[in-house]
């Protein structure tokens, strides 16, 4: 594995938020007066864009759509950001690659604020050069836009990055921007979902992706 500079995704790339996106987003709908008692029917929300989210799963005009997020980031920056762990195997593999004098980035679709609170709180913001987010209006949540602004502001040459991710848009967002790519199978991304995108890599476990590293 050649590359200089690897992005990360972060749900369900380097945490498992289940339980405090899940959580979050079923306060969001119970304020507009949507029962969802099952958490795991709220899993499709981890990894895509959350605006989209909402309007696309519940039929929501953009303006409602605004005040789940609202009802949902109420919760979430309280609680939720917490309801959160780091996939075991994390922190060896973070700590090789800046052994091999890798270049760490963060990419994902969650406001910059709350990625870098979740970074500091489980103790793996030191690794990271810098977290690439979302704003808070929306601005970036696409991750081809996201990873054309990491590109474009560190000034990194796309052949030498890798982005390592769980869900389609990660792939998508790569690809666009003639980044290589690996597929991650322990996150929340379907088999199919992920191999209709063609990564460069697709490693089913952390382990995996661990010794790819190593040769």
């Amino acid at each position: 594995m050649h590359y200089q500079n690897i992005l990360f995704d972060l749900d369900g790339t380097l945490t498992d938020p289940r339980e405090g996106i899940t959580r979050s987003v079923q306060f969001a709908l119970s304020r507009l007066g949507i029962d969802e008692p099952d958490l795991r029917a709220l899993e499709h929300f981890i990894g895509p864009p959350l605006l989209q989210c909402f309007m696309h799963s519940y039929e929501l005009d953009e303006a409602t759509a605004w005040q789940a997020v609202a009802h949902y980031r109420e919760r979430f920056a309280e609680v939720g950001l917490y309801e959160n762990r780091v996939f075991a195997g994390v922190d060896p593999l973070l700590q090789l690659l800046q052994a091999q004098d890798r270049r760490l980035y963060i990419a994902t679709s969650k406001p910059t604020l709350f990625a870098e609170q979740i970074a500091r709180h489980f103790d793996f913001a030191r690794h990271f050069e810098v977290v690439y987010g979302s704003e808070l209006d929306g601005t970036r949540t696409d991750k081809v836009e996201l990873i054309r602004h990491l590109l474009e502001q560190e000034g990194l040459s796309a052949a030498d990055c890798l982005m390592i991710g769980d869900r389609k848009h990660d792939l998508i967002g790569a690809r666009r921007n003639g980044v290589d790519a690996a597929a991650v199978g322990y996150g929340f991304g379907s088999a199919e979902e992920l191999r209709a995108e063609a990564p460069t890599y697709h490693f089913q476990t952390l382990a995996e992706l661990h010794r790819a590293f190593m040769t």
